[in-house]
């Protein structure tokens, strides 16, 4: 299952696509979710079309009800087992800290921390059922590496890397692994503008 974050511009190469074309190209069946349904018909069509075993749902993984919904839809597509479970929704504001606001730092860490927390939380009975479970957290540089204008955003990137190593510690007796990978700035669909990452 591949979740998505922000979809405010699709012009620039999103790394959701790619991770749902790599695992359908080796034969996995991949559910995915979308905020934006013509988005996700779009891109459904477009899998089915290369042959790939494709579903998805509309989501907005920071409504809690809606992820809820979203894992009792893979429950049922994947008859009661996950194998591979992706969390890479995230969103991100380059604004130095004084000027993020309370809005900011709640709609950040709902999407990149609380969200992909209860996901794993509700994914786990799926997960332990399939024996073989592996996660995957997209995380970032930011989180461990002071970056400008980036606090809210490298917060919850390294609290991600702490949860990567807390449920890889947990759960690896349900034969369960947990990973998380952190690249740099990637010209993605939530990086709306330039950004200049400047040596300390």
């Amino acid at each position: 299952m591949v979740s998505q974050g922000d979809d405010r511009t699709r012009h620039r190469w999103n790394p959701r696509y790619a991770i749902v074309e790599e695992l359908a190209g080796f034969g996995a069946r991949v559910h995915t979710c979308s905020r934006s349904e013509e988005e996700l018909n779009e891109r459904v069509k477009e899998w089915k079309s290369k042959g790939f075993e494709v579903s998805g749902s509309i989501c907005d993984l920071t409504c809690k009800d809606q992820r809820e919904k979203l894992i009792d839809i893979v429950s049922s597509v994947f008859e009661g087992k996950l194998h591979i479970l992706v969390n890479n929704a995230a969103t991100v504001r380059h604004r130095d800290c004084v000027d993020n606001t309370e809005e900011d730092y709640s709609s950040i860490m709902s999407t990149n921390l609380e969200s992909p927390y209860h996901v794993c939380q509700l994914a786990y009975p799926l997960l332990k059922e399939s024996r073989n479970g592996s996660i995957v957290f997209l995380s970032s540089v930011a989180g461990s590496v002071a970056l400008p204008m980036l606090s809210i955003y490298a917060a919850t990137k390294a609290a991600i890397n702490q949860l990567t190593r807390n449920l890889a510690c947990e759960w690896a007796k349900d034969n369960i692994r947990t990973n998380a990978v952190a690249p740099s700035a990637t010209r993605t669909t939530i990086l709306t503008e330039p950004v200049i990452i400047l040596p300390f």
